[in-house]
């Protein structure tokens, strides 16, 4: 047999298209060309694959050799191809058996000795595998990461050879099983609300804000607790369910450190405000996800947020309403998720203490205006929850009763989200004006109020959508199936105007 063709992947966001690696032989002078659109690192699998192969036992046949990858108009990178190429030469070539081949997938980067090493986006590949009905073979650190999904049959491989004796039929691999599940106690690990002194007014907006998968934005003066607060709203999120899992880790996996750990913990991001454009929503020649997807059913949390560059925070207003980020390049673009929970803080002035009760401000009116204008309106517009952090009193300071701890917090947030998904399958946050209306079951009286702040708050149509949104989770967690007077007030009291 002189051809031979096996499956792979490539990664496109995160998708993973197939690709056909078709290894054919001929007479002729030696040679070994890759064709269909390969990288530098695919390129070079021609001599990671030729000492593989010497070095697994095999012969590396003295053949005009021609692999190529199709769809050949798809850009193939990273060293993923080694094992297919080298698994297509050495059934051309008759050294293994080509009959199972139309069952198995194959990605990993081979070394010089034979060993398989891991590569980037093994879920994104395998799950992909899976819904074309095949199984996939992958470099053992990889197919412990991808057996987390359900269904899927995925085998783990230490060398060429490996693979070479289970296509053969001599020493069959065994299929990988994942020994990370999330659990519940997970939740234990995570920082406690009951470390917070006061702030009564900003720990129920973190309530609101997750119980309804609502953003959220705090303003006061430094040391008030304010990323305190923030590094303590994953301990009162709802787990992730399996199919948010299974997403999240996805992403992870096209991070060039493949081997990370894979935490069952809601994500958590918290850049830097030096944060380039590229880094925050991803990029790159071959694009990368960024900040935002990294955060996907998770917190992006921003602190000094107006530190932050303008054009930077500007990025993040489309994936806010779309839940989405689309990457555009010259020759690719992808699709990555960014369904993520904004909360950001900020100082009032460029000081800091402008409000404060002990310490003066020393800023002027314009230096005030030009450091909140950072932020521009749309922006603001798309946050649910704006509060601000007041300084807290020496007798806060000093009380020895601790506050509320995260607990109990999160089990009146599972209870409003179970009312939620009950009735809507999705978070308030997530809710669209059309079921909204279907949804929001709000008072006449409710109505009548909610008009009125429309006029004199001079209230945008999203603010308006937002406030009723955040109505209907306070509504949820105060156990009222409608929304009423009360609960707008409420709402509109947490949209403090900078």
């Amino acid at each position: 047999m002189s051809l031979a063709l096996v499956y792979s992947r490539a990664l496109s966001g995160m998708n993973a298209p197939l690709v056909e690696v078709e290894a054919h032989l001929a007479n002729g002078l030696p040679a070994f060309n890759i064709v269909g659109l390969p990288d530098t690192e695919v390129k070079e699998s021609r001599d990671r694959v030729r000492a593989a192969i010497i070095q697994s036992g095999f012969d590396f046949p003295a053949k005009k050799i021609t692999v190529n990858l199709a769809p050949a108009d798809l850009p193939k990178e990273s060293g993923r191809f080694d094992l297919p190429i080298a698994i297509g030469i050495l059934a051309a070539s008759g050294q293994i058996s080509a009959e199972q081949l139309n069952r198995y997938e194959f990605a990993g980067e081979l070394a010089l000795s034979g060993l398989l090493r891991p590569v980037r986006g093994a879920l994104a590949m395998a799950w992909q595998g899976m819904q074309a009905g095949r199984a996939f073979v992958l470099p053992s650190e990889n197919a412990a990461q991808a057996a987390v999904m359900k269904g899927i049959e995925v085998y783990g491989a230490g060398s060429l050879g490996e693979v070479a004796a289970h296509l053969n039929g001599i020493e069959p691999l065994a299929q990988a099983a994942c020994e990370v599940r999330a659990k519940p106690s997970e939740h234990s690990s995570l920082l406690d609300l009951r470390d917070v002194k006061g702030q009564h007014t900003a720990r129920l907006a973190l309530e609101i804000a997750a119980a309804g998968g609502h953003s959220l934005l705090m303003m006061g003066p430094p040391g008030t607790g304010k990323s305190m607060l923030s590094q303590r709203l994953p301990g009162i999120l709802p787990p992730l369910t399996e199919e948010e899992l299974i997403e999240v880790w996805a992403l992870r996996s096209l991070l060039p450190n493949h081997q990370q750990e894979l935490n069952p913990a809601r994500p958590f991001r918290s850049p830097h405000h030096s944060a380039s454009a590229a880094a925050m929503v991803g990029g790159g020649s071959d694009p990368r996800p960024g900040e935002i997807s990294l955060a996907h059913h998770g917190v992006l949390f921003l602190d000094e947020l107006p530190e932050f560059d303008r054009k930077v925070l500007e990025m993040l207003r489309e994936p806010l309403e779309n839940g989405e980020i689309h990457i555009s390049r010259a020759s690719r673009q992808a699709v990555y998720p960014a369904k993520f929970q904004l909360v950001a803080a900020m100082n009032p002035c460029p000081c800091g203490y402008l409000g404060h009760p002990a310490k003066p401000c020393r800023c002027t009116p314009e230096s005030i205006a030009r450091y909140r204008g950072k932020i521009s309106g749309p922006l603001l517009d798309r946050i649910d929850v704006v509060i601000e952090v007041p300084a807290l009193s020496a007798a806060e300071l000093t009380q020895a009763q601790e506050g509320e701890n995260s607990a109990t917090v999160l089990q009146r947030v599972l209870v409003a989200r179970d009312k939620q998904y009950a009735r809507q399958g999705k978070t308030n946050a997530a809710l669209s004006p059309s079921e909204l209306d279907n949804h929001a079951d709000i008072d006449q009286d409710a109505r009548e109020l909610l008009a009125a702040m429309i006029e004199k708050l001079s209230l945008s149509a999203r603010s308006f959508h937002r406030i009723l949104r955040v109505s209907r989770t306070i509504a949820d967690l105060d156990g009222d199936d409608r929304v009423s007077r009360t609960h707008i007030l409420k709402a509109v009291g947490f949209r403090r105007s900078l």
